[in-house]
């Protein structure tokens, strides 16, 4: 018997934002609490779809019913509305490298515009997380590989307001403190060794970093995220969003 991973409680509170509804065997499918428990086991184990048990149905239904979920963008609105009330007296943000293996090569439209890129690590994707105050997952962006973090940054923090903002020193840029201090956000950012004149940074406050890299280590006990085998950063995308949002019902 397969383990499942999802209580009672915690399915009551996904069910809402799954999509069709009980009434619509078309669209809906087979259970689609199974379905769920599914793509889990596919996110846990890093498996191919085609090694799916047999308990959860044909493998190729669930892995076309996956992809449809994927196009309507359902995972990560899922994802979301479940992380709709972050604690943001701060937030951190940071970037970390997955390699991505060969088997999510080859996409249409070559690997850049799937978020892989090649840096010292060889063929990477960088996940760049928000989290809140709690270390939960608030947002995320993917990047190629060799990207920089601060790529991403303008994307990520649109619309965004917290107290204050942690991050290492990778985002210690001019023009990210003066577009948070416009927005009244204090930067918690140490200042790279090379600056004339560094700013000064709450080093106490700092400490609270390591919850995003408490985080990052929370995810990627997940295997089908430590390695990257989704040939689209769509899906990969909704690996991280289904993932982030097991630990947000934690």
């Amino acid at each position: 018997m397969t383990r499942f991973v999802l209580t009672d409680a915690q399915w009551a509170t996904i069910e809402p934002y799954c999509l069709g509804k009980r009434t619509d065997p078309g669209q809906t499918g087979g259970d689609p609490r199974v379905f769920m428990e599914a793509v889990l086991w596919i996110v846990r184990t890093g498996a191919q779809w085609r090694d799916l048990p047999d308990e959860f149905g044909n493998w190729n239904s669930v892995f076309k019913r996956f992809r449809r979920w994927v196009m309507a963008d359902a995972f990560y609105r899922m994802f979301k509305a479940l992380a709709a009330a972050p604690d943001f007296e701060y937030a951190m943000i940071d970037g970390s490298i997955v390699k991505v293996h060969r088997a999510g090569q080859g996409a249409k439209g070559g690997p850049h515009s799937q978020a892989i890129g090649r840096s010292r690590g060889g063929v990477t994707t960088k996940i760049l997380a928000l989290t809140d105050a709690l270390g939960n997952l608030a947002d995320f962006r993917l990047l190629p590989g060799q990207a920089h973090d601060l790529r991403g940054v303008p994307d990520l923090l649109d619309g965004f307001y917290a107290n204050h903002i942690l991050a290492d020193r990778a985002f210690d840029a001019d023009w990210l403190r003066d577009a948070l201090s416009k927005r009244e956000i204090a930067p918690v950012i140490p200042p790279r060794k090379n600056r004339n004149q560094p700013a000064v940074y709450d080093e106490e406050m700092y400490k609270w970093r390591h919850l995003v890299e408490n985080f990052f280590q929370k995810i990627k006990d997940n295997r089908g995220i430590a390695t990257r085998y989704c040939k689209t950063d769509a899906s990969f995308s909704a690996f991280i969003s289904v993932a982030a949002t097991v630990l947000w019902l934690k």
